[in-house]
């Protein structure tokens, strides 16, 4: 078990499978992009499969995202799906990705065993989508999303990131076209993990500005706390229901205190947090021939040490080293 000194309990595991990505989403990263980890510095597909079968055997894990970076972009993904999905016990299976590989990839990922997707967009207009992401690939996702529902990775999940001056005005109209087409929208509060620490608190649209929003097109009713669990969104009927969607308010709302994940980086480390500062080197342990019990115990000692909550509240916050995309979401 993974349990903090608050009582927390880890069941959900976020594996980062890359630090690359085919975009440079201006509140991700420079349009030059980043430095790059070395190939030898990541993780490969047996250490990764290693890990995760430790996690779920010795640990508890119940759930295992795969993130990146792009994680459609780790040459392996199919092979490690179909892997994990022989665990015993098995884990439930989900990826976050941009989309734009997936009408290549969802019919080959389904059927290795992934339960479903959680696909980034932020805009319904292909040349915002090029602004925010400095890519012309707006068709890709759109396409990738049917494929994603076609091949039965449901409930397809949209996050979608609202940004002042760019695309604050859509909210309406992405949840229209996500209802239409049967997406689960979520509205992700910008979070300060970008490369170029530009984030300012006074800039971002507000979990209370997109619900505001909305309000003025669709009928909302809050779903009890007891329908929420650990879950970071929280979610509203539409209409009436049943379709709902929700606002992950990282920032003006924090979950901290029911958070369950514990993250593991393409490199091999141990953060107990999307906004840790420190993290806790699994990689070493692992090519020095360790026992998976050895493993486990430096992994439960790593979580013991979690702090209270992100701390995005306090004035002395200090921002992660480490852009979104080396991290995982």
């Amino acid at each position: 078990m993974l349990i903090d000194t608050y009582g927390r309990v880890a069941t959900d595991l976020r594996v980062s499978l890359t630090d690359r990505c085919n975009l440079r989403c201006t509140y991700c990263m420079p349009e030059e992009g980043l430095q790059w980890l070395a190939k030898p510095d990541l993780l490969t597909d047996d250490e990764i499969v290693r890990l995760i079968d430790l996690a779920v055997t010795h640990l508890g894990i119940e759930e295992v995202r795969f993130t990146g970076g792009e994680p459609l972009l780790r040459p392996g993904l199919v092979g490690i799906v179909e892997r994990v999905a022989a665990l015993e016990p098995r884990p439930q299976m989900s990826i976050t990705t941009n989309g734009i590989g997936l009408k290549r990839t969802a019919a080959a990922l389904k059927q290795a065993g992934l339960d479903r997707v959680n696909v980034s967009l932020d805009t319904l207009r292909p040349d915002v989508f090029k602004t925010l992401t400095r890519r012309n690939r707006h068709q890709d996702v759109l396409d990738g999303l049917q494929a994603a529902s076609e091949a039965g990775l449901t409930p397809v999940k949209v996050n979608s990131v609202l940004m002042p001056g760019l695309n604050a005005d859509e909210a309406p109209d992405l949840l229209a076209w996500a209802l239409e087409h049967a997406y689960e929208l979520r509205f992700i509060e910008q979070m300060p993990l970008d490369a170029q620490h530009g984030w300012k608190r006074e800039g971002m649209v507000t979990a209370q500005d997109i619900l505001a929003s909305l309000r003025t097109r669709f009928e909302l009713t809050e779903e009890g706390a007891g329908e929420r669990g650990s879950a970071p969104a929280e979610r509203w009927l539409v209409d009436g229901g049943p379709q709902r969607v929700g606002v992950i308010a990282s920032v003006t709302r924090p979950f901290c205190a029911a958070c369950d994940r514990t993250r593991l980086t393409a490199d091999g480390q141990i953060r107990t947090c999307l906004f840790a500062t420190e993290e806790t080197d699994l990689r070493a342990l692992l090519r020095s021939d360790a026992s998976d019990e050895e493993i486990a115990e430096l992994w439960r000692k790593a979580m013991w040490g979690k702090k209270a909550g992100a701390g995005l509240d306090d004035p002395s916050f200090v921002q992660p080293d480490r852009p979104m995309s080396a991290i995982g979401g």
